[in-house]
């Protein structure tokens, strides 16, 4: 249940050789990212359990079921910040009930990440995935009150 720009990342990750090029694609992912205006950089958008500060802000477009969820995220540690590019591809478009339904482990198990990633780097990753997916299950409550 992958978006496009997913399936986009997942493919490039197969033709690079090695992690050090899958590392640098992961980075330069992160670099074309808008960055989140500094207002936005609050406790309320930090996410707790990463090494690195992460702040993920979430956008709903549209009303009722078809609302579709969206966030933008920043972080301070390069890597980190690629990493929040990839999952914001694997959550690009999906409604805000779907994103609860996306397999995010499997997922990014097609990437090999969690192999090559430091145990704080896969807990804050964890993190990141079950910030998302209490964001869009807020959203998706609220656009069906």
């Amino acid at each position: 249940m992958a978006s496009t720009a997913f399936e986009d990342i997942a493919e490039t990750f197969e033709f690079l050789d090695d992690w050090e090029e899958r590392y640098r694609h992961v980075i330069e992912l992160g670099k074309a990212m808008p960055p989140l205006d500094e207002a936005f950089r609050v406790p309320a958008t930090k996410v707790e359990g990463c090494a690195s500060q992460v702040w993920l802000l979430p956008r709903i477009e549209g009303t009722g079921p078809g609302a579709r969820f969206d966030f933008q995220g920043e972080s301070d540690a390069m890597i980190v910040r690629g990493l929040i590019a990839v999952l914001h591809a694997l959550y690009a478009g999906l409604s805000a009930r779907e994103v609860g339904q996306v397999d995010a482990a499997a997922e990014l198990a097609r990437l090999g990440l969690n192999d090559h990633l430091s145990a704080q780097r896969s807990n804050g990753l964890r993190a990141m995935v079950e910030r998302i997916r209490l964001l869009a299950a807020e959203a998706a409550e609220a656009a069906a009150g």
